[in-house]
């Protein structure tokens, strides 16, 4: 018998019931700037378990699709979107992190410019995240309602979130990664304000725009603001196509 009939002779007989296999799932971390603060996308569940508490929007992944492929397509169904920066951020996998069974959830987090995300539901809504811990220390974050009341989140989506604004923080400042939050064209004021609020703290404006210009992800469009009451800024937009 040849390697090649001996492998398949063996793929044939083997027995996939041998051992436990757990459920595989991905949650997506949906993250925007909006009034100088991060905010999640969260769906309320209506079925059991964990019924009426707010969660990232996920799903169960399926045999025929990889993980990218099911949460492009939880992106689309849950969140109304494509097109987007995604990123796989960490694998979820407490033993009783679901009550209903062993289930490893792939956590992704995509990045949403304010203007594409989708107008809240009554299933839906739009969370202030409040991070109450510096630099990239971690920990728990809240998810803040329209009535600044913490949402009670389901499974583990708390750590989940948490997990996206840690990474967030520390990619900012060796990857063009705070372009993802901006629309196409942006003025120098608004790019600092993506990243004060990224990094929950204020940055000097001299030396941030100082090092913005010299790094070569921008470029100057030769419009500006329209539509303002102030004095129209310049518009620039982001040309760096490294990896991030």
């Amino acid at each position: 018998m040849s390697p090649a009939e001996e492998e398949r002779a063996f793929l044939e007989a083997y027995d996939k019931t041998a051992f436990d296999r757990p459920s595989v799932s991905v949650d997506v971390v949906i993250l925007t700037a909006l009034d100088e603060a991060l905010h999640a996308l969260l769906v309320r569940r209506d079925v059991l378990p964990q019924r009426d508490r707010w969660a990232l929007p996920g799903g169960f992944v399926r045999m025929d699709e990889s993980l990218e492929q099911a949460a492009t397509r939880v992106l689309a169904d849950k969140g109304g979107l494509a097109d987007v920066y995604l990123e796989q951020l960490y694998t979820f996998g407490a033993v009783d992190r679901d009550p209903r069974m062993r289930v490893l959830s792939v956590a992704y987090v995509a990045l949403v410019a304010a203007g594409r995300v989708p107008p809240p539901t009554d299933g839906r809504v739009l969370a202030r995240v409040d991070v109450p811990w510096e630099g990239e220390a971690g920990g728990p974050v809240d998810a803040l309602g329209p009535d600044g009341a913490a949402l009670p989140l389901a499974f583990d989506h708390g750590d989940m979130l948490a997990m996206a604004v840690k990474r967030l923080r520390g990619k900012l400042n060796y990857t063009p990664i705070g372009y993802q939050l901006l629309p196409p064209t942006f003025t120098l004021r608004a790019l600092q304000t993506v990243h004060e609020t990224i990094l929950g703290r204020a940055l000097n404006k001299d030396s941030f725009r100082r090092r913005m210009l010299a790094s070569g992800e921008l470029e100057a469009t030769g419009e500006r603001e329209q539509q303002v009451e102030h004095r129209p800024a310049e518009l620039y937009r982001f040309v760096h196509q490294s990896a991030l």
